[in-house]
Parts: C-alpha cells; structure tokens; sequence
C-alpha cells in the first residue's frame, strides 16, 4: 500500500500539536502516505458528531482508505483499541461506536484488537493514543501490514455500535429528531432518503420544533427566505431546519436530541 492514503478525523481542535505529531509519526513510518484532514474540529470528546462526520465523509473517498479517527474519552481505560478492515476501506481508532456509520454499511468486517507490542516502537502515553497506539498502527497499514501483524482477532459483533436513532409515527404525527448541528448552525434530523423528499414535495406538510411551525421550504441555502426557519434538503439527503445567513441552532435554541415534529403528511407516506 505504497502510498496509501490516511484520512484523519479528531477532536484535537488546532490550537496545540496534538495533530501534527500524529502526522509525523505517520511520515516517519511510511513516508510515502497520503494525508487528508477530514477535520480536526469535531467538538471535545462527542463521539455521536465524530461519526456524524465520518458516515457523511467516507463513501467520497477512494477504496483501501485508511480512517485514522480518534475522538477518545475513554482513553487510557480498558476500552479497546482496534484496526478494521470494513468493505474495502480500513479504520482505526477507540471502539466506541466511532465507527457506526462504516460498521452499518458493511457488507465485511475484519476486526483486531490492537496490541502494541506488536509494532509500536515506544512507550504508550495513558493520555494520548492517537501519537502512539493509533497513529503507529495506520503507518503500519499504509506500508501494506496486515490486520494480523496488529494485533489479535475480534469478533465483530462484539464491537460498540451507537443506538440507531430513527424517526417514529406518532398517530398521524412523524416525530423526528436533531441528528446534528453543523458548523453553520443548520439542524439536520433523521429524515432522509425517499422520505426527506416526500416531506419537501408536500405543500401541506409542516415541521414543528421548538414551538415553531415550519412550513418555508428552500432548494438551496441562497433561496432560504430571510429571518424564518426552513426546511431544505440536506447535502447528506436528510431533512434539515435552516436560516439564512444565520445560525438555527443559536437563534432558535434547538439542539441535537430536540423533537421535530412533522405534521400534514398522507397516511401511505412510510417511515
């Protein structure tokens, strides 16, 4: 794997080196990789965002991509370390349900617990795994290790998943939820798929979130009516609240977890 390409994705922010030095471990084990930031900035410790982030980034990237994710409160206690081989892309990092979003869409998983005695060089920091258990492991990946000179097989259903959260009818209310606020404050919920595109082509459908009906629609944030909230259909092909040139989240006091409920949509329209 001469060449590989290591994706990154943390919540280790920008301000210190934490990943830079991830980076230089990687290029002083395979200097020949690849490196893509996928971010840096998902917020401290908020594993749930972390794989929000990786389930809408992954499919654009090319096979034999190696995922280095580490957004790891539990680092240093007993929780594993692992290195998967998911439907032809690679993923290491904490399992902690990080990886959700590539275990649900998986149709193979291959999965090692990491045993660093296996390959890393140094002692193991109790505080910062991403330098030297997960960083090691990746450059050992991108210069063509296999998932058996990591460390010891692991049954993959054995490995952390986050509880599925899905829209569910309420007598003729569909009561969705916010899945994710992202960087512009728009409130993306789970409603998607055919469904997100049958509440924006039904004129008599309406959200209601935070005490606010919703009934604007937008095809594109620039079309949002000024100053209201509205729907729109998302980049990831889910139902999202937005407000031009502003953030929903902050003006209206919305959060991730908070209720939306979609009213007026026709008997036949399935969850």
């Amino acid at each position: 794997m001469t060449g590989a390409l290591v994706a990154l994705l943390t919540d280790f922010g920008a301000a210190d080196g934490y990943v830079g030095v991830m980076k230089g471990v990687i290029l002083g084990i395979a200097p020949d990789s690849r490196l893509v930031d996928i971010t840096a900035e998902i917020p401290t410790h908020d594993i749930v965002a972390g794989a929000w982030v990786l389930g809408t980034s992954w499919r654009y990237f090319p096979a034999e991509t190696i995922f280095l994710a580490v957004v790891d409160p539990g680092v240093g206690s007993a929780r594993r370390a692992v290195a998967l081989r998911v439907s032809g892309h690679w993923f290491i990092g904490p399992d902690n349900g990080l990886a959700t979003p590539l275990l649900d869409a998986a149709s193979s998983i291959d999965a090692v617990r990491l045993q660093p005695e296996r390959y890393a060089a140094g002692p193991i920091s109790a505080t910062f795994h991403g330098r030297d258990l997960f960083a090691p492991a990746a450059a050992h990946l991108a210069k063509g290790a296999r998932l058996a000179d990591l460390g010891e097989p692991l049954d993959a259903t054995s490995l952390v998943r986050l509880a599925p959260v899905k829209p569910v009818w309420r007598d003729t209310t569909l009561v969705a939820h916010v899945v994710h606020k992202d960087h512009f404050g728009n409130l993306i919920t789970d409603v998607a798929g055919s469904l997100a595109e049958r509440v924006m082509a039904t004129p008599e459908s309406a959200a209601q979130v935070a005490g606010h009906l919703v009934r604007d629609r937008a095809r594109s944030y620039a079309e949002a009516p000024a100053g209201v909230l509205a729907l729109i259909l998302d980049s990831s092909g889910h139902l999202a609240l937005c407000l031009k040139a502003a953030s929903a989240a902050a003006v209206f006091h919305v959060s991730r977890g908070d209720e939306v409920h979609i009213l007026g949509l026709p008997a036949d329209a399935g969850a």
